[in-house]
């Protein structure tokens, strides 16, 4: 389960804007910016969160759960 500070984290760190995020998600910016203003799960239609969980992972955005250090994200370093 991501939430919506992982998701703007991630954006973050692949310097999106939240207009480019819904372009590669085939989604409305202000659906994005709606997920990524809870810091819990987000509330919004499964589709959509899978959609940006789906152009996320696909960019190396790795999403780690919370854990006892906190959820956050990290980029995925490519097999040497």
């Amino acid at each position: 389960m991501i939430s919506g500070a992982q998701i703007r984290m991630a954006r973050g760190y692949l310097k999106w804007s939240a207009k480019r995020l819904a372009d590669e998600a085939r989604i409305a910016e202000s659906t994005v910016k709606r997920m990524e203003s809870e810091d819990g799960f987000p509330s919004a239609h499964g589709g959509n969160i899978e959609a940006v969980y789906k152009v996320l992972t696909g960019q190396g955005i790795e999403f780690i759960s919370e854990n006892g250090g906190g959820a956050g994200v990290r980029l995925h370093k490519p097999p040497a």
